[in-house]
């Protein structure tokens, strides 16, 4: 009867023998992680700004509108009411969305900034990883060769 060579045992000591750093994972899901509460927040803030917008600009809408809504002593004012709502209204119209830009370039600077911060990141902690894997598995080499 030959024996047989126990697979769990041979794979403990090959796994032993080239150890793996659990803490560069940690490193990467605590950066991933972080990179995006980061983009949660810019995107948090541009919703906030947008509807602040949208409230102001729903706000003084009805504000003009009430004004074209009120009775007049002569026929004429209704038309000039309705000519000065239009004319405030295309007005209202040109903040509001140069207002909505101004969100959209700094959700853009802001994103952009944290991609090329966190592409060095990554790069770097990248680096730092295979060079240690390096040395480990250099180290583990040599000890198993000079174990023969």
């Amino acid at each position: 009867m030959t024996k047989t060579d126990d697979m769990t045992k041979m794979m403990q000591d090959m796994m032993s023998a080239f150890p793996v750093d659990a803490t560069a994972m940690q490193d990467a899901f605590k950066s991933q992680a972080a990179l995006g509460e980061k983009f949660s927040k810019v995107a948090l803030e541009a919703a906030e700004k947008s509807t602040e917008i949208s409230s102001k600009w729903t706000k003084e809408t009805i504000t003009k509108l009430g004004e074209v809504t009120k009775l007049k002593d002569e026929p004429a004012d209704y038309s000039k009411a309705m000519t000065d709502y239009a004319s405030a209204q295309a007005e209202l119209v040109a903040e509001t969305m140069a207002a909505f830009a101004e969100v959209a370039k700094k959700v853009q600077m802001e994103t952009v900034e944290l991609m090329l911060a966190a592409g060095k990141d990554f790069s770097e902690d990248a680096q730092a990883a295979v060079k240690k894997a390096t040395d480990e598995v250099t180290t583990a080499a040599k000890k198993a060769t000079a174990a023969k």
